[in-house]
Parts: C-alpha cells; structure tokens; sequence
C-alpha cells in the first residue's frame, strides 16, 4: 500500500476539477492496475466531491447552491479569525467529504460518464491544498 501527497493550487473561492491530475499522479505513482485510490483531504475550510464536470453552468450552480447555504451575513457567526469568509468556509466543507474512495480498474479511476472529481475551495485567498493519496492493491 503506496502513499503519497499531491499538492492542488488554488486562487479563491471555487470548484477545480481536479480529476486529470488525480489520474495523472496515480500513474506516477503507482504501477498497480486494479485497487481503490484514496483520497484525504486534512483542511478544514475545502472539501472533496465528485459531481457533473461536462457541463460548466452545473459547477457554477453548485458553487452558488453552497454560497446560499452558508452567507457571510448570518447573524450567529463568531468565528471570523482570518476574515469573513473564515466561518462560512467551514460550514460548506462539512457538507461536502474529507475524503473519497475511488475504484481503479485496468490503470483507470472508475467515474460515470459525466463525472468529474473537484477540489472546492472556500476561501478567498490563494491556498497550496495538500491532499493525501493511497492505493490499495485489490
């Protein structure tokens, strides 16, 4: 069982399909073709999904779907530590995965047709997220 790190960059609030580089650093990274690649995400204020990556209008709709959910406007919020966005940031990644398993046949990540999987930034500033990859032999 092989583990490694990939670092994703980012510049501001956002989803970035990160699905080629995913496939591309299991290639570099491992020579097994058959198992399930796991991805972990350690930061508190993005999250991990796989959702529609054909039709770019459907991420904009996600992006805005979360910004409705979680305002910086809501009269409770406290934790406000590094900036506005600092507490709304963390409400939308606890409704999205820290993590993600993904089942890897023939040297391929299995996705559905129009599935893409996103790194979804929540804070405004540019950030180096690290996410933490392992594949297990199967």
């Amino acid at each position: 069982m092989k583990s490694w790190k990939l670092p994703i960059q980012t510049s501001g609030e956002g989803f970035i399909d990160i699905s080629k580089v995913v496939h591309s650093s299991l290639k570099e990274n491992s020579s097994e073709q058959n198992g399930l690649l796991i991805l972990f995400n350690p930061h508190t204020s993005c999250g991990l999904t796989i959702n529609e990556s054909f039709d770019t209008s459907a991420r904009t709709d996600m992006e805005k779907f979360l910004k409705h959910l979680a305002p910086r406007n809501l009269a409770f919020i406290e934790h406000t530590a590094e900036g506005p966005d600092d507490s709304p940031s963390h409400m939308k990644s606890i409704l999205l995965q820290n993590s993600l398993q993904l089942i890897v046949e023939d040297g391929e990540i299995q996705l559905g047709t129009w599935q893409g999987i996103y790194l979804c930034e929540f804070r405004d500033s540019n950030k180096t997220r690290t996410l933490q990859l392992k594949f297990i032999k199967g």
